[in-house]
This record gives structure tokens, C-alpha cells and sequence, in this order.
């Protein structure tokens, strides 16, 4: 892989989650948004069987206003599964139905969504909502590696799924220190002690192996265990098999970490970069950490802010763009018809909001209304001027701490720079 984080599988999640946001965002009155899920072995005439069967089933509807919605919502899918003699090599969503608009408006509005895997089920569902549970399923990492740090102290459990670290929790011990009491000999104490060290590892292996066992589907899911700790606890642990023989199997690697607390688990994916070697949360980081090591040079090669980044891409300056999961923005191009002014500017755009709605207020110069001529996803673009000076693209997710500040702390828009512009 190459130093920058492939575009093209971040690239599709991050048009995939915005898709989902807007589904989830739209709204109709009583039950009248049908969600409608075809796997690809399902056959396209008894899906439209069962939608004029529907259609039928609609006169029961006792609200005028329902039963048209519904029926008009069912006439567009059919028109539109006439074009299918099969379905897609993953299957096809159809979500249709009349969503609430400002005031009492409704409009008809009908996606058609081609997932990026395999439906298993078949699904038709009228509801207030449209019923996304199938495709958000489709976001979560299809393989995670279990995180487990250690001392004779504590413990702490946690998951690495992608490029997120997700805490579980963690215990401690009751482990007697090295100092005994008075009136003990010093070989009752050290039995003693040796005695609540097992036991204390004999409890951590219990609740590992019932963490990471219930993860699910974990023999297809789980790819590996990091353990991590100072050297001698993690080797005894370990080298003791207190974990369930399936767990044990999975171990990856012991790795000397400081905290052995929440505050181990990044530390411990950091200490297991060669062993995690290829997975995106190390492409990801590597990118954030060069970004900060440049940005503390005097003449360091890193750019932030959308002005500042514009400016680097039109002069092919930027090495690798770096934007933020998180963005939700739009460009807008807009003009006055009156006197010909014309201006581009950026705005924040929330899931279920459509730019065509934005109030752009009037001309600066003849106070004639100002229209919108175009709009476009800021990332679109962005990744569109890049590629005009062959920079690469590397979409961050906020899951870790680096990730989360390049959208908290620079607007999520960066760059690494191929050379010092000044901008």
C-alpha cells in the first residue's frame, strides 16, 4: 500500500455513511415510506408481484392521504424495476416514499441504492422512517483485533475495529505490594503474594476470553489478540494459558507498553504497528503524524484551511490532501441575473438539508436576489483539483485522536506540501 491511505475504500465509505445520514434524515407522515431491500438471487416479477399485491392491499387504508402516498409510493418503485430483468450482483435498496418538506409540503422522493455487498434478506416495510439497519451493517469492520493490557495491578480490554479503538473496561487487583506487614516472614508473604498474582491473571483471562469470544461472529471476525504490559507480567500471563484455548491461539504479539489503563490501548496499537502493518488505522497515522511533524518546523511542509489548501492545489503544491471524514459541506456558485455578479462560497450542509434551499440572500451590488447556479460537495472538489496535479487523497476518519483533531483543530482540511509556497 502506498503511503497515502487507498482512495478508493475511503472514498466509498465516505460517500456511503453521507448517503445513510440523508436516508435516516427524511421523515413521512404515518406510514408511508417504504424501505424495500432485493438480494440478488431474489427474482424482479415476484418482487413486482408482490408491490401490485401491496398496491391492492392499500384500499384498506382508511387516510385519503395515506393511501394515495403509499400507492404513488409503489407506482414510482415499479416504474423503475421495469428496467431490471435481475437484480445487481449485490442486490438493490429502494427507499420511496412522500417526505415531510418545510411547513406541510411533501414531495416524492425515490433512491435507489446499489449496496457495497451481498444482501441476504428480503425486505418490504412501510414506515415513518425508512429502515436502514441493513446497510448500516455494512459500515462495521468486518475483522477487529482484541486489545489487552496488563500488569499486576490492573487490566484493560478493548477492541481495535478499523481505525477505531473502542474501549470495554477494565479491573483491578488486589495484589499485596512488595513491602509486607510486620510479624509476616518473608517467604509466608511472597506465597501469599505469587498466590494473588495467579489469581488475579486467572481473572483477567476469564473475562478476556468472555469479551472477545462474544464478539460476533468471532471465528470468522477475530483476526488476533495484542497484549500488552511491562516485561514480566505480560510474558507470565501469557506463558500461563489463563485464556480460553481459542483466544490463546489468537495471540499476535506481547508488546512493552507504559499505562495499563484506557490510556494503554492507542499506546498499545502504536507499540503493534509492524504486526498491524497494512491496516488502515497505520496508514492514517502515519499520514496525521508526518502532517504534525511538519507543522512544527519553521519551514515545515503542512498547509491547513480550505483558503490556504485552494491556493496550494490551483499552484500543484500539495503532496497529499488530507480531509476529514467528518465534512459536511458544500460549494456553492452563485450570480446575480440582474447585473452579473457572481461569488463562490463555502457553507455547512446537514444531513436531509439540499443547498438549492440555503436563503443566499441579495446582491452586494444591485440588491437583486442572488441565485444559486451550482453546488458541490467540498470534498468532490477538492479531490477533483488534486487529482489535476496528481496529489493524493487520504480521507481520515475521527476514530483516533490524531484523526479527530485534523477535523476539530483545522475545519478537516490539510495537506502536505511537495514544496514551500508560503501560503
Amino acid at each position: 500500500m502506498s503511503e497515502a491511505v487507498e482512495l478508493d475504500d475511503s472514498r466509498r465509505k465516505y460517500e456511503f455513511k453521507k448517503m445513510l445520514e440523508r436516508l435516516e434524515a427524511k421523515e413521512g407522515s404515518g406510514t408511508e415510506l417504504i424501505s424495500l431491500y432485493i438480494p440478488p438471487d431474489k427474482q424482479i416479477y415476484d418482487v413486482t408481484a408482490q408491490l401490485r399485491d401491496e398496491f391492492g392491499q392499500c384500499s384498506n387504508i382508511k387516510s385519503k392521504q395515506t393511501r394515495t402516498n403509499v400507492q404513488s409510493a409503489i407506482s414510482s418503485i415499479l416504474s423503475r424495476l421495469k428496467y431490471y430483468s435481475k437484480p445487481p450482483e449485490n442486490g438493490i435498496a429502494v427507499f420511496c416514499g412522500a417526505v415531510n418538506k418545510h411547513g406541510d409540503r411533501q414531495d416524492l422522493e425515490c433512491d435507489i441504492v446499489n449496496p457495497p455487498e451481498p444482501l441476504n434478506l428480503y425486505l418490504y416495510r412501510c414506515s415513518s422512517k425508512f429502515e436502514l439497519d441493513p446497510l448500516r451493517e455494512m459500515l462495521e469492520e468486518k475483522y477487529v483485533y482484541g486489545l489487552l493490557v496488563l500488569d499486576r495491578r490492573e487490566a484493560y480490554w478493548g477492541f481495535l475495529r478499523g481505525n477505531r479503538i473502542d474501549p470495554i473496561g477494565g479491573t483491578t487487583s488486589t495484589v499485596p505490594g512488595k513491602q509486607r506487614k510486620g510479624g509476616q516472614s518473608s517467604v509466608r508473604f511472597e506465597r501469599l503474594r505469587l498466590i494473588a498474582i495467579n489469581e488475579f491473571y486467572k481473572k483477567i483471562g476469564e473475562r478476556s476470553s468472555e469479551i472477545f469470544m462474544n464478539e460476533k461472529d468471532f471465528f470468522n471476525r477475530f483476526k488476533g489478540l495484542l497484549i500488552g504490559g511491562p516485561s514480566p507480567t505480560k510474558e507470565e500471563f501469557e506463558e500461563g494459558s489463563f485464556l480460553h484455548h481459542e483466544v490463546q491461539k489468537r495471540i499476535i504479539g506481547l508488546f512493552d507498553i507504559a499505562y495499563t489503563n484506557e490510556s494503554g490501548l492507542p499506546e498499545l496499537v502504536d507499540a503493534a504497528e509492524d504486526a498491524l502493518k497494512g491496516q488502515v488505522v497505520i496508514e492514517e497515522k502515519h499520514l496525521m503524524d508526518r502532517f504534525f511533524k511538519e507543522l512544527v518546523k519553521d519551514n515545515g511542509l503542512a498547509a491547513y484551511g480550505e483558503l490556504s489548501i485552494r491556493a496550494n492545489l490551483e499552484i500543484g503544491a500539495v503532496d497529499i490532501l488530507l480531509l476529514s471524514e467528518k465534512i459536511r459541506k458544500n460549494r456553492l456558485f452563485i450570480k446575480c441575473d440582474a447585473c452579473g455578479f457572481s461569488e463562490e462560497k463555502t457553507v455547512q450542509v446537514n444531513p436531509g438539508e439540499n443547498p438549492e434551499d440555503i436563503e443566499l440572500g441579495n446582491c452586494p451590488n444591485c440588491t437583486s436576489p442572488l441565485v444559486l447556479t451550482d453546488s458541490s460537495d467540498i470534498v468532490d472538489e477538492l479531490t477533483y483539483l488534486a487529482d489535476q496535479s496528481n496529489s493524493k487523497v487520504a480521507i481520515i476518519s475521527d476514530d483516533f485522536e490524531e484523526g479527530s483533531q485534523l477535523f476539530t483543530a483545522f475545519g478537516g482540511i490539510a495537506a502536505i506540501l511537495r514544496y514551500r509556497t508560503g501560503y
